[in-house]
Order: structure tokens, then C-alpha cells, then sequence
């Protein structure tokens, strides 16, 4: 697993260097990706930005909006929020087991005394309050 701690905290470059990873960097059986956004508003792949956000708002407030490549629901972004993106050489079948790829976050909350939980499609929650939400995309080949 190559692992990637990336200081920036420009949403624009944080994203697209999560896109280029995705596309290009699979020499590795896994890539496994860290970043901290400035205030933003990451949307999904085929969200309406317009129905998502509050434009005024979003504008008022210098809060960046960018669309990433994953499927999903639009999730704000800030300096307490830490991002990670794992990358890896799976089939179809196994590339949306959001499962497979939240246990080890589990794991190591775990190790920390921390009692989490896989709940619904994609989340991970303590105490029943969602503090984690999964988005994947699949790339064929």
C-alpha cells in the first residue's frame, strides 16, 4: 500500500489530485490518501449543484464548491474534517462493498477505545450519530 499525506488545503487541488490518483496511479495494490479541505461543498458526480447548494450563501461566505468523480450526496468540507480516499485494484463485484473498505477505519477507532459501526448503505457511526460517510467510483480496466 502506498500512502499519501497530502498538506494542501486547496478543495480544487485536493480533488483533483484524488482523480488523477484514481486514474493513474495504480502501480500499487492500494493507495491510501489523506487531505483537510478549507471551507467547501464537495458535490457528488451527477448532483445539480444548483438544487444542492445555497448560492448566496456559498458566495457570501468565500466557501469553494467543486464536483468529484465518486456518486454520492454533497458534504461540506473544513480545516476539522479529515478526508481519505483508499484506492484499489478490485472487480466490479467487489468495488462497492463499502463494507470491506470501512472495517479498517473500524478497526483502528477500535484500537483507540473508540466503539464505531458500519450502518446503512455507507455509513459509520459512534453512539448512533454518523461521523462518516462513503462515496466509490469504479474505473473498468
Amino acid at each position: 500500500m502506498k500512502y499519501i499525506i497530502n498538506h494542501s488545503n486547496d478543495t480544487a487541488f485536493n480533488i483533483a489530485l484524488e482523480e488523477y490518483a484514481f486514474k493513474h496511479l495504480l502501480d500499487e495494490d492500494q493507495i491510501f490518501l489523506l487531505w483537510i479541505n478549507k471551507p467547501s461543498i464537495i458535490v457528488g458526480r451527477h448532483q445539480n449543484t444548483i438544487e444542492e447548494i445555497n448560492r448566496d450563501y456559498v458566495r457570501e461566505n468565500g466557501i469553494e464548491v467543486v464536483r468529484r468523480i465518486s456518486g454520492g450526496g454533497a458534504v461540506y468540507h473544513d480545516l476539522n474534517n479529515l478526508n481519505y480516499t483508499i484506492i484499489s485494484k478490485e472487480d466490479e463485484n467487489k468495488a462497492f462493498d463499502f463494507k470491506s473498505f470501512s472495517t479498517p477505519v473500524i478497526n483502528t477507532l477500535a484500537q483507540l477505545g473508540v466503539k464505531a459501526e458500519f450502518t446503512g448503505r455507507n455509513d459509520l457511526e459512534i453512539d448512533g450519530k454518523k461521523f462518516c460517510g462513503n462515496a466509490q467510483a469504479y474505473i473498468n480496466g
